[in-house]
């Protein structure tokens, strides 16, 4: 049996924290470090914690694994490497790609990928463009704060110039303008070693709607559905994903990739680059994926190629939440904390690794809300067609009883009801 390696688990914000525990019941060593204060006491009781990751260097060693799940780490990342450490997560290049929205389509155009034109503004030259060129346009921030992403409705511009000057008022500097899109939402990633991608490529449908129907505030992720394919000649990957390689070789990226596009006939728009680990698409990962993570992270972190074993299907992910989310309110930052979160019955340990936990903490052998941002955890499910894996993950989901929480009951329903035929009739899939 070959000896599991130490991993040193940085997190900004928990996107991955539930790939820590992964790890530890692989058998690893781990301890996390968690920026973000409003998470500190996150996964108490589940995992070992560190409040000086580099403080714990030594103990990981250059044997050892050192996982990032967030971008502004991507110099450091370079850094450790060049200093022999094994990291995974991503680069100051993965960074820029994702973080500074017109730097990543200048990539994207460089690479010659057919772009949604998108241009950062400050917010006084924002207002004064749409009231100039009206029109359907989508607000943007450059951050994770994506309860603050606005489609326009209104021919004229007249809800988004309303919803620009209130963001003035809050004093909010900077905001990206994009196109509206019609269309298909589709996903398309893979992981790289910084020389070559590693294990299969991955499709997605985001959810990010706080509501059915995707009425509502935009949030960081209601749930997805994701299924894997190894056709590199897959007509989606090779006009989008498969073009950025020469870049990620380029900033030595290694982790996971993702550029979301809208697709409609002949047509597809990349609009964004998600350049480290995605939440709740590692849940997913978790799910679909069969190889022991250990082995498969540290090759990705030696530039090493692997043969990743996956389920061939689909998988569903939902996110259950309670108040404040979407939203960030001082006011909240103890509400709920401490309460039992309860199982109708007892579950099996297939269920038990089927919830992904975020803002959860072990207690007196109880698991209990921890965290102040509402993000409780995800549940996962796979079936050979979608309408089967969503069976298995509302199943489950009914199952969990948590004070005030709530989640959408629709995550991959319009997919298998309209949008995966015309995926497939457009010869996207």
């Amino acid at each position: 049996m070959k000896n599991k390696p130490k991993v040193l688990f940085v997190s900004g914000e928990l996107i991955a924290g539930d790939l820590a525990i992964k790890l530890k019941e692989e058998g690893c060593d781990v301890k996390l470090y968690i920026e973000d204060e409003s998470r500190k006491d996150c996964l108490d009781g589940i995992l070992v914690k560190t409040n000086n990751w580099e403080k714990e260097l030594s103990w990981v060693g250059k044997e050892g694994l050192i996982v990032f799940d967030d971008v502004n780490y991507g110099k450091i990342q370079d850094e450790l490497r060049k200093k022999g450490y094994q990291v995974v997560g991503g680069s100051a290049g993965g960074d820029a790609l994702e973080c500074v929205r017109d730097f990543g389509h200048k990539i994207f155009s460089a690479c010659e990928i057919n772009i949604v034109p998108c241009r950062d503004f400050k917010i006084d030259d924002a207002i004064k463009f749409v009231k100039r060129h009206k029109g359907e346009w989508v607000v943007k921030q450059d951050n994770h704060l994506s309860y603050l992403n606005y489609v326009g409705v209104l021919k004229d511009g007249s809800d988004v110039v309303e919803v620009l000057e209130k963001y003035k008022e809050d004093k909010i500097k900077n905001v990206s303008l994009q196109e509206k899109m019609e269309g298909v939402e589709i996903g398309v990633a893979r992981y790289f070693n910084g020389h070559d991608w590693v294990g299969p490529i991955e499709f997605n449908i985001e959810h990010k709607g706080l509501h059915n129907g995707e009425i509502g505030p935009k949030t960081g992720e209601m749930g997805t559905v994701m299924w894997y394919d190894d056709d590199e000649n897959n007509k989606l990957y090779q006009r989008t994903l498969a073009k950025i390689k020469p870049y990620l070789k380029h900033v030595n990226f290694r982790g996971d990739i993702d550029i979301n596009c809208f697709v409609k006939g002949e047509r597809v728009h990349p609009i964004e680059a998600t350049a480290r680990f995605g939440c709740p698409a590692v849940q997913l990962h978790d799910e679909l994926i069969l190889s022991p993570w250990n082995e498969f992270l540290m090759a990705v972190a030696k530039g090493e190629a692997y043969n990743l074993k996956y389920k061939k299907g689909f998988g569903v992910v939902v996110s259950v939440a309670i108040p404040p989310f979407p939203y960030k309110i001082s006011n909240f930052e103890n509400y709920m904390k401490g309460a039992e979160i309860f199982f109708k019955r007892k579950l099996s340990k297939e269920e038990i690794n089927r919830i992904h936990f975020e803002e959860v903490s072990l207690k007196k052998g109880k698991y209990v809300i921890a965290g102040s941002n509402g993000f409780i955890l995800y549940v996962t499910g796979y079936g050979k067609t979608v309408k089967e894996a969503r069976k298995e993950t509302y199943d489950l989901v009914e199952k969990i009883i948590i004070p005030k929480m709530f989640y959408r009951t629709d995550i991959g329903d319009k997919f298998f009801k309209k949008d995966q035929r015309k995926l497939k009739e457009w010869g996207w899939i």
